[in-house]
């Protein structure tokens, strides 16, 4: 059985006035555990609203969005959300925030000192534990937003552009690092990306949509072994992987 299965689903926004926008219309998805799959596709084709209806937030209009078999009608501990923003509490430290979630679901202290240990070490924050978001770099605080993301123990992590606001290296650094994070951890990823060597680099399956309305337009497989090195974007295979996603992107913006 799938972990996600979406079956025609559609997504009706209104405006209160009579106006109303299709964002997903007859969208098609399965993905199993442990997988990760990335969307990509023109500004405003529904990526991020598929994300909400997965998270909860917001409910499909019609068809069937499944997750372990069960319609997601709302939030669940089991889902995990990173976002662009860091979304990290400010007057709380990087050991506070990471606790969050096992706090609020009412662990014991020594469970969640084990449980924030173990993800401060996996996503390397050692060090740090007493400082405030504040005082942390971009990749820090994203470091600290993924590693609130897993002390939930998901079995899904949602990720919306969460390396969009970071520089270059940095956010190479920590496609990287998100890698080693996933193969160790190996729950199930949904990334969001603009970036189409970032969206080949990171996953086993690209999902390219389409627009006016949201919809799958192709899902390529992607076959490069893991784990992966940042070198294997400029090998050959991958540049034309790559370029096929560009060019079906492209048609969509003419």
């Amino acid at each position: 059985m799938p972990l996600i299965d979406a079956r025609n689903v559609s997504k009706v926004f209104g405006d209160g006035q009579g106006e109303n926008t299709t964002a997903l219309d007859d969208f098609n998805l399965v993905v199993v555990e442990k997988e990760f799959v990335s969307i990509i596709g023109p500004s405003g084709c529904g990526k991020s609203t598929f994300l909400l209806l997965l998270a909860g937030l917001e409910l499909v209009t019609s068809g069937d969005l499944l997750l372990d078999g069960q319609p997601v009608n709302g939030p669940d501990p089991g889902h995990a959300i990173v976002f662009q923003e860091y979304l990290l509490f400010p007057w709380r430290t990087v050991w506070k925030n990471i606790e969050f979630g096992p706090e609020v679901r009412g662990a014991p202290k020594n469970k969640r000192a084990e449980v924030v240990s173990k993800y401060i070490k996996l996503v390397g924050l050692e060090g740090v534990e007493g400082r405030y978001p504040h005082e942390l770099s971009g990749g820090m605080k994203q470091r600290v937003a993924i590693a609130r993301a897993l002390a939930n123990e998901p079995k899904v992590i949602l990720m919306d552009e969460p390396f969009g606001s970071l520089d270059a290296l940095t956010r190479e650094n920590m496609q990287v690092e998100l890698l080693r994070i996933w193969q160790e951890n190996r729950c199930t990823v949904i990334f969001v990306t603009h970036s189409i060597e970032e969206a080949v680099f990171l996953s086993d399956r690209l999902v390219v949509m389409g627009t006016h309305p949201g919809r799958v337009k192709k899902i390529f497989p992607i076959p490069f072994p893991r784990p992966r090195k940042r070198e294997i974007i400029s090998s050959a295979d991958f540049v034309a992987l790559a370029a096929g996603v560009k060019g079906l992107i492209l048609e969509e913006e003419k």
